[in-house]
């Protein structure tokens, strides 16, 4: 087992206890008369108009790094605020809280993260200027709900039919990996399954797995797989198979959900 500080969450050896209830989480789609259309696409309508952009977007004319400070930071972290982006203290510290929700941002407006991934530039101002709102993830549109998207990386919170939260996640990295209790062989391989779920329970602090720890899981299957925290949480896919989120969010993300009840959509879209 890694140090808290490079552990990387594994429910892979809960794979087998959880299949009855992945049987269970998966929800027969929607039916598909005109009434549902139309109610869906209104819902859709009104959630795309509930992340407000604010006042008017105007460009600091200069490309921000990590590490850097000054006024021109805090105004995009106040911007990435407003929009529901969670950048941490609005101090003009361009630090790893303001890191992580550059990268949430640009996985929801589709901007590109393989080249200089953590640079606020021109592709990113314009977006800032003129934003684009989440997409959901399935056709279920509850006021109250929380949409991960595994092909993007992020995950959106909903409460009254509004976002509430933007947050840049690392689902399951797909890899093989050493089975716990010091058997032998592998186990895997890591993967976040996609379905319709909802919040069942939460647990306080740090809480040992086979592999490790999670920190302030709110578990959406079982014990095994949870939206949880993590001091490593990458842009791409790492975890075992739950949905790690930043330690700063984590640390009040519990308290913006209720439990248990809160539906919860993963989608690779």
């Amino acid at each position: 087992m890694r140090q808290r500080w490079r552990w990387q969450l594994s429910v892979g050896a809960a794979a087998a206890v959880c299949v009855s209830l992945l049987a269970q989480g998966g929800v027969a789609a929607a039916g598909t008369a005109a009434a549902a259309r139309g109610g869906a696409q209104a819902a859709v309508a009104r959630q795309a108009r509930a992340v407000a952009a604010g006042p008017a977007w105007h460009r600091v004319k200069k490309t921000l790094r990590p590490g850097m400070t000054g006024a021109d930071v805090k105004k995009v972290q106040q911007r990435l605020r407003t929009l529901k982006y969670y950048p941490g203290s609005v101090d003009g510290q361009f630090g790893a809280d303001t890191l992580e929700a550059v990268w949430a941002f640009k996985e929801v407006q589709g901007l590109r993260t393989r080249t200089n991934p953590d640079d606020i530039g021109a592709a990113m101002e314009r977006r800032l200027a003129h934003p684009r709102t989440p997409r959901p993830v399935s056709d279920h549109h509850q006021n109250n709900r929380i949409d991960v998207s595994l092909r993007h990386e992020y995950l959106v919170l909903y409460r009254h039919g509004k976002v509430k939260l933007i947050s840049h996640v690392s689902t399951g990295g797909g890899y093989l990996y050493p089975c716990p209790g010091g058997g032998g062989g592998t186990c895997g391989p890591a993967i976040t399954p996609t379905g319709n779920f909802e919040t069942l329970s939460f647990a306080a602090g740090w809480v040992k797995v086979p592999l490790g720890e999670m920190f302030n899981p709110v578990f959406f299957i079982g014990t095994a797989y949870a939206i949880h925290g993590d001091t490593d949480v990458p842009r791409q896919p790492a975890s075992h198979g739950c949905v790690r989120i930043p330690m700063d969010i984590a640390g009040f993300f519990h308290e913006l959900v209720t439990i248990p009840g809160t539906p919860v959509y993963v989608r690779h879209r």
